[in-house]
């Protein structure tokens, strides 16, 4: 029957984190029985639960009328109107909650379908509207931009540029490659960035607007991590804080990395009327939106002490999982200062042992040997390679052990 799919799913490869979860879940079995049950470091997902405000609101929802009928994709009104307040109480940014918010089940589902929205769907190469992506960068952009008809181009961000690229330099590079800079329709950027941790300056940030201005080129902003930053650390900005940015910017943002509510399947996304819009009516023709309640619940806690200091709490406890990674690492003889650890979200990105030519083989090492499971940084993209990613989410127990069986095990980095 795949003759019969269409032709940009033909090769779709399975989400390289689900791969890896069924591959633990193979494994657990042999490995519980050598002590070594497996420490899940690969899914960038909160291992502790949702503060208990949200809990308390969802269940005061659960009976209030008519919140288990139908909704509308663009989301309820309080939870729109609560999405303005929380833009302009943490960024300063001004959005009519009419025309310029539209709610979404997670922003990944926000950022595919918007992506599906832009490009014009080809088979031929020459003709592939382009989408320049993170390198290293999500998984899923890639992937997204390839069901959907259109060519993904790698931005690549590397410690020689310090995370940042020249944007008109790389413009200029897909340009030397053979491909047509007049197909660029979209720009994605992603700081705090996943899977590296790393943040960009104001300056930078504003550089990309203009940048994305001056080319007509979609700003696709996802802002998932915005709020994970380290205690004493500069917040990170929106890109609405940034002159210009409405012009040709739109703005996805998650209540999955801050509130710990990956599940619950709930996000936004904000600027642009006209994008904002035309995504609404995509919408509109294949889902009816989140339930009321989970959006009631969504709505209190984003304005509220309680969801302030659940996110101050939480990342204040990722800096400390952070600090026995990096102190156990030392001890393995990686060079931590080289590494020039994030300041934000619970992502590590670590370069492998010298002995290893290859993430993929490291990870599978790591996995079979001790047991603990991490993604491999050709996962991320082409620039990936060299490195793996960490998730510091589980107990700050779980990463003394994870130190304490690559000790044992013989994972050091020199030998």
């Amino acid at each position: 029957m795949k003759e019969l799919l269409n032709d940009y799913v033909q090769n779709l490869d399975t989400y390289i984190m689900f791969k890896i979860k069924q591959q633990m879940l193979e494994l657990t079995p042999e490995l519980t029985s050598k002590g070594r049950a497996p420490v899940n470091l690969s899914m960038g997902a909160p291992a502790t639960p949702p503060p208990d405000f949200v809990y308390e609101k969802l269940l005061e929802s659960l009976h209030m009328p008519m919140f288990h009928s139908y909704t509308t994709p663009k989301g309820e009104n309080f939870l729109i109107e609560a999405i303005a307040e929380r833009m302009k109480r943490r960024f300063g940014v001004d959005l009519n909650p009419k025309t310029e918010i539209f709610s979404l089940i997670g922003s990944k589902e926000g950022i595919a379908n918007f992506i599906r929205l832009i490009i014009n769907p080809t088979t031929v190469e020459k003709d592939k509207d382009i989408i320049m992506v993170p390198d290293p960068g999500y998984a899923s952009y890639s992937q997204m931009i390839k069901v959907s008809g259109g060519l993904g181009y790698s931005i690549p961000l590397l410690k020689e540029n310090n995370y940042m690229p020249d944007m008109e330099k790389v413009l200029a590079d897909l340009e030397k490659e053979g491909l047509n800079p007049k197909k660029v329709k979209a720009v994605v950027l992603n700081y705090p960035n996943n899977p590296l941790g790393a943040v960009a300056t104001r300056e930078y940030l504003k550089s990309v607007v203009d940048f994305c201005r001056k080319h007509n080129i979609i700003l696709i902003s996802d802002a998932a991590y915005v709020d994970m930053t380290f205690p004493g650390q500069e917040k990170c900005a929106s890109i609405f804080e940034f002159e210009g940015a409405k012009d040709i910017a739109i703005e996805f943002h998650s209540f999955s990395k801050p509130y710990a509510m990956t599940g619950w399947r709930v996000g936004w996304c904000c600027g642009n009327e006209t994008l904002v819009s035309f995504l609404g009516k995509l919408k509109s023709t294949i889902d009816t939106g989140v339930f009321k309640p989970i959006q009631y619940a969504a709505a209190k806690v984003l304005n509220s002490k309680e969801g302030d200091d659940y996110i101050i709490w939480s990342n204040c406890q990722y800096e400390k999982k952070q600090k026995i990674i990096l102190d156990g690492f030392s001890e393995l003889g990686w060079d931590i200062e080289a590494i020039n650890p994030p300041k934000a979200t619970f992502y590590l990105w670590l370069p492998i042992p010298k002995k290893y030519t290859s993430s993929v083989d490291f990870s599978q090492d790591a996995l079979k040997k001790s047991g603990v499971v991490l993604v491999p940084g050709v996962a991320f993209g082409k620039y990936g390679e060299g490195s793996v990613r960490m998730s510091i989410v589980d107990s700050e127990e779980k990463m003394h052990e994870v130190v304490s069986r690559f000790k044992k095990d013989g994972f050091y980095f020199d030998r």
